[in-house]
C-alpha cells in the first residue's frame, strides 16, 4: 500500500501495531521483499547463533549459544505465526524490531553474550 498508507494500521484494525503486531504493519506497508528481508535477516542471526553454538570452546558456552538461539527462534516464529494467524497472541515481541525497550535490551544481551563466546572460541585458535 505504501509507507503510512496501510488500510490495516491507519485505520485501527490493529491496535499494538508498534509491538505485537509489527510484522503485519511491515508487510503491508512495505511490500512483500522487504518483510521477506526481514525473515531472511533472522535466518542469518540463527544460522550464524548454531555456528557459535557449534564451535564453542565449551560445553557451557555451547549451551548457553543453544539457549539464547532457541530464544530468538521461538520469539522469530511465534511473532511471525502469530501475525499469520497460525498460533494465538500472546505478546511476544520479534527481536530487535518491536517497540519495547525491555526486549531491546534483552536482545542486545543475549547478542553480547554470543560474540563472548564466539571471540573466546577465536582466541584459542592462535594460542601456542
Amino acid at each position: 500500500m505504501g509507507l503510512l498508507k496501510g488500510n490495516q494500521t491507519q485505520l485501527g484494525f490493529l491496535y499494538p501495531k508498534t509491538t505485537d503486531f509489527i510484522f503485519a504493519v511491515i508487510g503491508e506497508e512495505m511490500g512483500f521483499v522487504v518483510a521477506g528481508v526481514v525473515i531472511i535477516l533472522y535466518v542469518v542471526l540463527i544460522t550464524k547463533s548454531i555456528y557459535v553454538a557449534k564451535t564453542a570452546k565449551d560445553e557451557t558456552g555451547s549451551l548457553i549459544a543453544s539457549g539464547i538461539t532457541g530464544i530468538f527462534i521461538f520469539h522469530m516464529l511465534e511473532n511471525i505465526g502469530m501475525v499469520m494467524g497460525l498460533l494465538p497472541i500472546t505478546g511476544v515481541p520479534l527481536p530487535f524490531i518491536s517497540y519495547g525497550g525491555s526486549s531491546l535490551i534483552t536482545s542486545f544481551i543475549c547478542i553480547g553474550i554470543l560474540l563472548n563466546i564466539s571471540s573466546k572460541r577465536q582466541k584459542t585458535i592462535f594460542v601456542k
